[in-house]
């Protein structure tokens, strides 16, 4: 079995990158691959709670995020940098993460035999 890291960058609206990065993420889910979520630069709004995306006409992600644990992915990281540089908190967040700094980040890629940006 391959470890799967996605690693997405994107705001959660706007574009279809951060639907795409959960769908990846659940469908090695399903496929019993190990999986592990990393959240960088915007993404790290993904787990906002209460989005509101009704107002630009798009979908709400909070659905397939809370489904993230019930498919075994569990480990999700963030860009403790990223995090602090937009306000954020972990405890603020929506799902449990775990904040890494730059050595840490490089420790996770290393741990993962495919890793996937998007």
């Amino acid at each position: 079995m391959k470890r799967f890291l996605i690693i997405a960058r994107q705001a959660p609206y706007g574009s279809a990158a951060a639907r795409e990065a959960i769908e990846l993420a659940l469908a090695c889910a399903l496929f019993d691959q190990p999986v592990s979520l990393l959240l960088l630069d915007d993404a790290c709004f993904q787990l906002l709670p209460e989005h509101k995306p009704a107002a630009i006409q798009q979908k709400n992600l909070a659905a397939m995020q809370q489904s993230l644990p019930l498919y075994d992915v569990d480990k999700i990281y963030i860009c403790e940098k990223s995090m602090h540089q937009r306000g954020l908190q972990p405890e603020s967040l929506s799902l449990e993460v775990v904040p890494l700094d730059a050595a840490g980040m490089k420790e996770l890629i290393r741990e993962h035999e495919v890793v996937i940006n998007v």
